[in-house]
């Protein structure tokens, strides 16, 4: 046989390529099978995908992979969709992937359930949520500016709160750069000074919710500085910005509600916090009062003298004592005296005499000195408590022109306590008067 009877391994290689590459039946093939050998590369994702009894490689370039939701993982069953060709420098045959799914679970579900679980596993579910403010001055709210949504907003805020300011920032919340609009929205919204954001958008299918399932938009909404209230989809629909948001509503109007407090509420509370403080003010100055009236009736104000008269005795029974004491060393030294006289001889005695003598002025001297120092000290102690006393005492407020009224020993306190006709004592500076009631006038 010639030699150019013979093929090279690339020219067979070349043509079993055309071969495939111009078999219709191969231009497009749906496939399903198991992931293997998977490992995730920056750009184009080679793997394979086998059965119980065969396997293909498999290729899907980056434009394509993009366009999955989901997050292929090894051992995962998958139905793609793509073209059979021939990778020449191997050999071997191979699927190009155009477009790939879970099999069994739809793909948009198993994206949901993906970033669920990282977003979950990082703590962001679970993280301390951000309370709202009571009294809001101003709100963002990011969604369509066409939709219902801000209708809703717009009038629940109106009808509960007017006073609060509404910011709309429009936005995409449907297709492919909806992720993007709403994350670029998210910003704005942080720069400004707002006590809380709405975001949201009306029911509608997973692909139509999907944009607030992104992970861009997740993380976004955890970064704000302000409190976040999410309200997307129907009450039965739960995505993924309804689970970091800090509050989630199940419809714009029960969002606007838990944002704005109805005025009309706070007034009445406003209403009864001032009934409850005039009460309680009321019952101070009624006890006030009352603490006031049993003062006045006190020993303090109806005899003030009482209070030094203990003083006074005190002082008495002193200068008694100082006196016995005196008399008691004079007698004494008296005696030692006279005793002296009667034993000395006239030389001693006189001079003992002497002595005995200046012995005794100079105690009588010491004596009168302590006596008048005793009672001086006790005199200024006394005229101290009298000053205090006179200081709190009502005869030293009769002084300055007042008058104390008194029925029957009683104080007459208001105008209910005396009748035309009654005879009243009015008690004054230097003594007393008696007075009888012609008229009765009461202060308005």
């Amino acid at each position: 046989m010639e030699k150019q009877q013979y093929l090279s391994i690339s020219g067979l290689t070349n043509y079993l390529k055309r071969k495939f590459d111009a078999d219709p039946y191969l231009e497009k093939v749906f496939l399903t099978g198991e992931i293997s050998n998977w490992r995730l590369r920056p750009t184009h994702q080679y793997f394979s995908l086998k059965d119980d009894n065969a396997k293909i490689n498999a290729t899907m370039f980056q434009g394509n992979f993009k366009k999955i939701k989901f997050q292929p993982e090894e051992g995962m069953k998958v139905l793609v969709t793509g073209r059979i060709s021939l990778y020449g420098p191997s050999g071997s045959y191979q699927i190009i992937v155009d477009s790939m799914q879970p099999d069994g679970v739809g793909a948009l579900y198993q994206a949901y359930e993906q970033l669920k679980q990282k977003l979950q596993n990082e703590g962001l579910f679970d993280r301390p949520k951000r309370p709202l403010t009571r009294f809001p001055k101003r709100i963002a709210v990011i969604t369509s500016p066409s939709g219902a949504v801000i209708r809703d907003i717009i009038t629940t805020t109106q009808r509960r709160y007017p006073i609060a300011q509404l910011v709309l920032y429009p936005a995409v919340v449907q297709g492919d750069n909806a992720a993007a609009s709403l994350v670029s929205r998210l910003q704005q919204v942080a720069q400004g000074d707002y006590d809380a954001v709405i975001i949201g958008r009306g029911g509608g299918s997973i692909e139509d919710l999907w944009p607030f399932n992104e992970e861009a938009v997740a993380r976004a909404i955890v970064a704000m500085p302000m409190p976040v209230v999410s309200s997307v989809g129907h009450e039965t629909d739960t995505t993924i910005a309804d689970l970091v948001a800090d509050v989630r509503a199940a419809t714009p109007t029960a969002a606007a509600e838990l944002v704005t407090p109805r005025l009309d509420e706070e007034l009445i509370n406003l209403q009864q916090l001032e009934n409850r403080l005039q009460t309680a003010m009321l019952n101070r100055v009624k006890f006030a009062k009352q603490q006031v009236a049993r003062q006045m009736q006190s020993v303090v104000f109806s005899n003030p003298q009482r209070l030094y008269d203990g003083y006074m005795q005190r002082v008495d029974l002193a200068t008694e004592r100082l006196i016995k004491a005196m008399q008691q060393r004079v007698v004494s030294a008296n005696n030692r005296y006279q005793l002296a006289t009667r034993r000395l001889p006239l030389l001693q005695y006189r001079q003992q005499v002497l002595q005995l003598e200046k012995h005794i002025n100079v105690t009588q001297r010491q004596l009168m000195q302590a006596s008048d120092r005793i009672v001086k000290d006790k005199q200024q102690q006394v005229a101290k408590q009298m000053q205090a006393l006179n200081l709190v005492s009502p005869l030293n407020i009769l002084g300055r022109g007042y008058a104390l009224a008194t029925k029957d020993n009683q104080v007459i306190k208001n105008t209910s306590s005396v009748q035309v006709n009654d005879e009243i004592t009015l008690r004054v500076n230097d003594g007393t008067l008696i007075a009888q009631v012609t008229e009765i006038r009461k202060e308005s």
